[in-house]
């Protein structure tokens, strides 16, 4: 980088601030979280989790520069939540890849909120828990003899659908919040709407019917399972000699 060239700016290019107060990064961090997960990314200010924190919203800004990097900081520590397989078989690459999607998918339905950020924290991949997650995956697929130019392509294509499909629940979820309902409780009241809308549509009508007394959460995680072992055959095919 030239040397009048300044740096990207995030919270991960620059010197952390040496601590001078009993509030600590962390702290602030996890009570970040707490109030995202209690009243979305709409309802995150510095003066709220200042509040919240018992402390003035100026005092954080001795932590983090701006409410960016604080997304940036939140959504790398929840990276940190799922339980990622760190030995190294070629043999069982693919079992390791499902559970690292699983418990990434997991992750999101637990945090809806962070979501939508995944695609928009910038340089969110250079914190430690997401690069930790990036470089177990990248092992997996080397072990199981993906060639160095399409290591990086298979765990995008993971990525994108593990992602994608955990974003469309968390937004259907959410919705379901709002409605003060369970789940059952929502899927049944939509049911009479749902078979007076399909009745032009058999197919429709028939695959829905089948499927009407399965848990709607089992038919999620079916349908997660589904697609997933549809995208893991598609990269097993890569290897075939």
């Amino acid at each position: 980088m030239p040397a009048d060239e300044k740096p990207t700016a995030s919270v991960w290019t620059r010197p952390r601030p040496r601590q001078r107060e009993h509030l600590t990064r962390e702290q602030i961090v996890a009570e970040a979280i707490r109030l995202l997960d209690a009243e979305g990314v709409e309802e995150l200010s510095m003066r709220k989790l200042g509040t919240r924190l018992g402390t003035a919203a100026t005092s954080l800004y001795r932590h983090v520069a701006s409410k960016d990097e604080l997304i940036e900081l939140v959504v790398d520590d929840v990276y940190g939540e799922p339980d990622v397989p760190t030995a190294v078989d070629g043999t069982r690459w693919r079992a390791a890849v499902t559970r690292t999607a699983t418990e990434l998918r997991a992750m999101t339905l637990r945090h809806p909120w962070i979501a939508p950020e995944l695609g928009q924290v910038g340089l969110v991949h250079i914190g430690p828990n997401a690069m930790r997650m990036s470089s177990a995956l990248l092992a997996q697929f080397e072990a199981a003899g993906f060639p160095a130019d399409e290591m990086d392509q298979a765990m995008g294509t993971l990525m994108a659908y593990v992602i994608g499909i955990a974003t469309a629940e968390a937004a259907y979820l959410s919705l379901i919040a709002r409605s003060g309902k369970t789940e059952q409780e929502w899927v049944a009241g939509l049911r009479p709407a749902f078979d007076e809308a399909t009745r032009e549509h058999p197919r429709l009508r028939a695959g829905s019917s089948a499927q009407q007394d399965v848990h709607p959460q089992r038919i999620r995680d079916d349908n997660f399972a589904y697609g997933l072992d549809r995208v893991l055959d598609g990269l097993t095919a890569r290897l075939t000699p």
